[in-house]
């Protein structure tokens, strides 16, 4: 016997980065080990509402839907998803779909994560290169480094501890979670530790360290279950160093 149910999507929509926020209801068939991407699928093959109106397909972000490239982070009933990942059998219904609220939106449900990507930026979250040729291999990590530096570049920029931090908002600079974390990694990279200082002091700023207010809400929130917290505290540590380094000279 054909299951009849439906699931009632209540999606939060906008037709471009300076158009009002509207919402628009749906019911879509059910099937068994639907995830949110499935469901945003179904609306897009049938983009009428719940009323039977003819809309606009939802646009959302998507790309390896293997939690993974973090495109399809979005807000599902409330808390901070990868929607990927999320099972429809799981959640209340209706559901509600938002796009995260700590960046501007494009349209619907896609963000615009320039604010994490300059956050990466200012604290040189990469390794120099060095030439353009060949220079062999390069120097080893020990095995006790190297496992949880490995937890630490698991990162897929989702942004969804961006979403659950506190401090990060409209009246804060502050560079969020992830590029802090990222701080960790690349400054215990055996290359990339040549330029610990200079991250050091670049998160020394009013915008860096001094700005989280240690809530741990971003470890709650990441799908990679990276410690960022764990990351946050010894950062603070290599930056009280730091400061005595070069208050002595």
């Amino acid at each position: 016997m054909m299951d009849e149910r439906k699931i009632h999507f209540i999606i939060s929509r906008k037709n471009g980065p300076s158009s009002e926020t509207y919402e628009e209801e749906f019911l879509i068939p059910y099937r068994p080990s639907m995830n949110i991407i499935t469901a945003l699928m179904e609306i897009r093959k049938n983009p009428y509402t719940k009323d039977g109106q003819k809309t606009n397909p939802v646009e959302w972000e998507s790309v390896c839907l293997e939690e993974v490239c973090g495109a399809c982070s979005m807000l599902v009933n409330g808390k901070p998803r990868q929607a990927c990942s999320t099972q429809v059998d799981q959640l209340e219904q209706p559901v509600r779909i938002a796009p995260l609220s700590a960046f501007p939106v494009e349209r619907d449900l896609i963000i615009n994560r320039k604010k994490m990507f300059e956050g990466l930026r200012k604290v040189k979250a990469w390794i120099e290169v060095d030439g353009t040729y060949d220079l062999g291999p390069g120097p080893r990590m020990a095995e006790k480094d190297r496992r949880w530096a490995y937890e630490l570049s698991k990162c897929m920029t989702c942004g969804l501890c961006f979403e659950a931090c506190p401090n990060v908002n409209d009246r804060s600079g502050f560079i969020g979670p992830a590029p802090l974390s990222q701080v960790r990694l690349f400054n215990n990279h055996p290359t990339g530790k040549m330029q610990a200082h200079e991250r050091l002091d670049r998160i020394m700023l009013e915008d860096g360290l001094t700005s989280c207010g240690n809530s741990g809400n971003c470890v709650r929130a990441c799908p990679k279950e990276i410690p960022l917290t764990t990351s946050i505290a010894d950062l603070n540590r290599q930056a009280t160093i730091h400061s005595f380094k070069r208050f002595f000279g």
